[in-house]
């Protein structure tokens, strides 16, 4: 492996896989809000009905998005993950753009996994997700990815079937892997233990700083201790950007988030972040410029409705990168990135 490590002890990962959800989006919007629906003292007999101005149905799920903006910005990402057999046209829009899908697990009996939401005018999320085809996750060992790779050198562990999750974590483990937890809307299903074998011992943690406040409740961890128990701690917060927290630097890196033309739709945006931070890490680039690639990729999906349909093209986004966090960034980050677009 070449290039310089993005953090001190560890050259960066150049093959990664990225595991989790593949999904069908059935995306929708209220031109309201939810809270002014919600009676506090009846939420013990809630029923309530939306009704929406539109349906977009997308490609989607977090492996997916991850994988498809690592794409976009010039890697070759393995995506792990399981879908039905009506995943084919999927998979031809995921290969068309530079996606390695040899490691998708196909089931017999069920279709790809679901996510319908609808957004508020406030952008308020509700949503439901079908599991399907992702159940069979669980059944899928990353030993013959890895060979047929040629070795890995990170795993994404992301939100997908548990059992798939705690199995994927155990074998990077035992096998020397180096893996990332990712576990976000999975920790509101998890209990204390089952978070902790998520993440312990995790070269990177992604999460929100709602999924931070979460995993520290369920597992009893402070904040200091959750952020121990790996060595790389990456927590989005939303308006307030993104914080990257290296075990033995006593800095924290802060980056603010990347100004938008226009707020579309939120879905997909963490998993854009992770794709640019990802595609930072594969170029051997420091923290800070990691967090800016991926707060920079992020904001072409909240200006979308849809979590792969931007458009990248190489000179606006360095324009855009550069506007956000100075020339310095896009010089830097520049030479290490391709998109569809000169």
């Amino acid at each position: 492996m070449t290039g310089a490590p993005a953090v001190p002890g560890r050259f960066m990962p150049v093959q990664i896989a990225i595991t989790g959800s593949i999904a069908t989006d059935h995306l929708m919007t209220f031109d309201g809000l939810f809270a002014d629906s919600l009676v506090v003292e009846q939420l013990d007999k809630i029923s309530l009905s939306f009704l929406t101005q539109d349906l977009q149905v997308r490609r989607g799920g977090v492996a997916a998005n991850i994988a498809f903006g690592m794409a976009n910005l010039g890697q070759r990402p393995l995506l792990v993950g399981a879908v039905g057999e009506d995943f084919t046209d999927y998979r031809s829009w995921l290969e068309r753009h530079g996606v390695d899908c040899g490691g998708v697990h196909y089931s017999e009996s069920q279709h790809t996994a679901r996510f319908i939401c609808t957004t508020d005018r406030d952008m308020a999320q509700i949503a439901t997700f079908y599991a399907g085809a992702m159940t069979e996750a669980r059944d899928i060992e990353l030993a013959p990815v890895a060979q047929r790779a040629g070795g890995l050198d990170l795993v994404v562990v992301g939100a997908n079937d548990p059992e798939a999750m705690l199995r994927h974590s155990d074998e990077c483990r035992s096998r020397g892997i180096p893996f990332a937890a990712d576990p976000s809307q999975q920790l509101a299903f998890c209990d204390g233990p089952t978070i902790a074998r998520l993440i312990d011992g995790a070269e990177y943690l992604f999460t929100n700083e709602y999924e931070s406040h979460l995993a520290c409740q369920k597992t009893g961890w402070s904040e200091d201790e959750l952020a121990d128990r790996v060595r790389v701690q990456v927590k989005t917060r939303g308006k307030d950007g993104v914080t990257v927290r290296v075990r033995g630097e006593s800095e924290t890196v802060e980056v603010g988030i990347a100004r938008e033309v226009r707020k579309a739709d939120p879905t997909g945006v963490g998993d854009a972040f992770r794709a640019g931070f990802l595609t930072g890490l594969a170029a051997g680039l420091p923290a800070q410029r990691c967090a800016e690639l991926g707060s920079m990729l992020a904001t072409y999906v909240i200006e979308t409705v849809g979590t792969q349909e931007y458009v990248l093209g190489k000179e606006r986004f360095l324009e855009r990168l550069a506007d956000a966090y100075g020339s310095e960034s896009a010089d830097e980050i520049g030479p290490h990135i391709t998109c569809p677009r000169p």
